[in-house]
């Protein structure tokens, strides 16, 4: 696994780059939950998550965040976060310029930056949500969604209860021309303990399989 140092708006970030051979591969990253309560890159959830990607064929992308690891500067409330995220998909995207497909893929706190993301950068063509935290964070900004994706949560999820996620999907399917799928992991808590880690993996592979055969937003 490649370590790699990129410029972030605060200084270097540090991450993890796993690249495919093929030029035109498809290209994601994975947002790590919040850096104040034990987030880093590293998180069992992300680390899963930037393998699942690589496995079907993604050049990925993981780092921390400001402030996290080796990655210089300092919490910034989210706002510098959504900045390192930017900066992180720079990078991937200026080494893999003949890409097709872009996702964002978050957990927690990573879910929260990765749909801001979303709303910045029209070029992510797919999003995947693990346990976004809707009770904590002002998800509002979605209007209009701009790209089709899934969310994922635990039903026995007690850090982001599922009624506030069942709120925010509710308000993302009444937009037209996008398709955010939902689906639960029953008795999963927030952060997917044996045995539901590979449960939620797997929906996440078939899930983003199947959008690449699509070709839709």
């Amino acid at each position: 696994m490649p370590e790699v140092i990129f410029p972030g708006p605060e200084g270097r970030l540090e991450g993890r780059y796993h690249p495919q051979k093929k030029k035109d591969a498809p290209i994601a990253i994975i947002l790590h939950p919040h850096p104040q309560f034990g987030g880093t890159m590293n998180n069992r959830v992300v680390y899963n998550l930037h393998y699942t990607f690589h496995n079907m064929g993604f050049t990925v992308l993981r780092f921390n965040f400001r402030g996290v690891g080796r990655s210089q500067g300092e919490y910034d409330q989210g706002v510098g976060e959504l900045s390192d995220a930017a900066s992180a998909l720079d990078y991937l995207q200026s080494m893999n310029t003949n890409s097709k497909h872009c996702w964002v893929a978050g957990f927690s706190f990573g879910a929260w930056i990765g749909m801001q993301l979303l709303m910045r950068r029209p070029e992510i063509t797919g999003f995947v949500s693990v346990s976004p935290p809707a009770n904590m964070y002002d998800f509002s900004f979605l209007a209009p969604c701009p790209s089709s994706g899934l969310v994922i949560n635990g039903t026995a999820d007690r850090v982001a209860p599922p009624a506030d996620t069942h709120t925010l999907v509710n308000k993302l399917h009444e937009q037209k021309g996008i398709t955010i799928t939902h689906q639960e992991v029953e008795g999963a808590g927030h952060f997917f303990e044996e045995p539901h880690m590979d449960t939620m993996l797997g929906n996440v592979d078939q899930y983003v399989r199947r959008r690449l055969t699509e070709n839709t937003r």
